[in-house]
């Protein structure tokens, strides 16, 4: 079995603001003596799992990201509505049908929220530990536990993100129905079972995700991204620019409704990605198909899906115009040295671009070997190669 798809991609975005630093300017990064335009793997990574694409393949296989699901959960303990109902539609009003009053909801909620960030959740091993500690260090005895938790008893919201599995949505939801339905808290045991290492969510098992407080329920992403970065300096440019208000006729004030300036930049990025097959099924509780399935959507989403940062003010959705696939079970190399002197073409930047990225990969494999056993190549300015023969390629594994 092929251990290792690396995936080298070349995409050129018009003038555009994917992905801004904390003044709203594009992000940026100096490689090789020159700033160039970057756009971080947080981005592309959200852009692509928050995807119509990527749901739509893997229904039922797409975990969640949230702070708040204590606010969701206490939602479904009051209105009788199923979790995962309000989980995709969380900004919706929805009665009290249940007949938990708010006072008991709220602590039940805030319980099974707590228990995936509580610092006191740990291992068997490690309660001894820290029992014999405290045990050590109070001499009147064992110190009374105190609640550790980072989500928040009065709001409900956590202190962290967390990424919950599709597997415990559905414990959550099932144990929300049976406290409706008994009338009851939960006990101590059911709380405890919410948290689970068995993983059927695609996003999960491709970016993983740590529990810092409760680790033994880490999961080690299987897909590398690295920070897209264009293969030329960049300048980043100011927009200046007005609004006209439609009702002023100009018979007193000519001027702007409003006045704002953004910043944008264009350009030529090189994207690195990498991903251990081999941990993806692992990750996805042994399941290959599921793992086959979901490289399939991840390829196809990094070939045609673009953060959505200023899309409405610049349009500048783009497909990849080159992609270079690799398979094989040698240690992987990112190609970005590539670029490490910048490119200054002025006629034809992106068959330059595509020179330089195969012939430092043939010197790469002249010095070190071949990195990959096959490989696979699309490039969309010369018509050569498929998405569709890409990602059969890429998934064959």
């Amino acid at each position: 079995m092929t251990k290792f798809i690396q995936l080298h991609l070349l995409t050129s975005y018009p003038p555009s603001n994917l992905n801004r630093d904390d003044l709203g300017r594009p992000k940026t990064a100096v490689m090789g003596g020159v700033q160039r335009l970057r756009i971080s793997s947080q981005s592309l990574k959200r852009a692509w799992r928050t995807s119509d694409l990527f749901l739509d393949s893997l229904v039922g296989h797409a975990g969640i990201r949230t702070r708040r699901i204590g606010q969701a959960i206490k939602k479904s303990l009051m209105s009788g509505v199923d979790l995962s109902e309000i989980l995709r539609n969380p900004e919706k009003e929805y009665g009290s049908g249940s007949g938990i009053p708010e006072k008991d909801a709220t602590q039940w909620a805030w319980q099974m929220a707590a228990v995936f960030s509580d610092k006191s959740a740990k291992a068997e091993d490690e309660e001894i530990i820290e029992e014999e500690a405290e045990e050590k260090s109070n001499k009147k005895g064992k110190k009374d536990k105190k609640s550790k938790s980072n989500v928040d008893k009065d709001t409900l919201a956590g202190e962290v993100l967390v990424f919950y599995s599709p597997e415990e949505i559905k414990a959550c939801e099932s144990l929300v129905l049976t406290l409706i339905k008994e009338k009851r808290p939960s006990k101590d045991t059911e709380i405890k079972s919410l948290p689970n290492k068995t993983v059927s969510g695609a996003d999960l098992g491709l970016f993983g995700r740590m529990l810092a407080s409760n680790p033994k329920f880490n999961v080690e992403a299987a897909c590398q991204v690295a920070h897209a970065i264009t293969v030329h300096k960049v300048a980043v440019e100011d927009d200046y620019f007005t609004a006209v208000d439609d009702l002023n006729k100009q018979e007193e004030d000519a001027g702007a409704g409003h006045i704002g300036e953004t910043e944008f930049a264009a350009g030529l990025f090189y994207l690195y990605v990498c991903v251990d097959s081999d941990l993806l099924v692992k990750n996805l509780s042994g399941n290959k198909e599921l793992a086959q399935k979901t490289i399939r959507a991840l390829v196809e989403c990094m070939a045609t899906i673009a953060p959505t940062g200023k899309q409405n003010s610049f349009a500048s959705r783009a497909y990849a115009s080159y992609v270079l696939a690799e398979k094989g079970n040698k240690q992987p190399r990112s190609l970005s040295v590539a670029f490490l002197t910048p490119i200054d073409d002025k006629k034809d930047l992106l068959d330059t671009a595509i020179g330089q990225l195969e012939a430092t990969r043939d010197k790469m494999d002249a010095v070190y070997g071949k990195v990959a056993e096959e490989s696979q190549e699309l490039n969309a300015k010369s018509g050569k190669g498929t998405l569709a023969d890409l990602i059969k390629f890429v998934a064959s594994f």
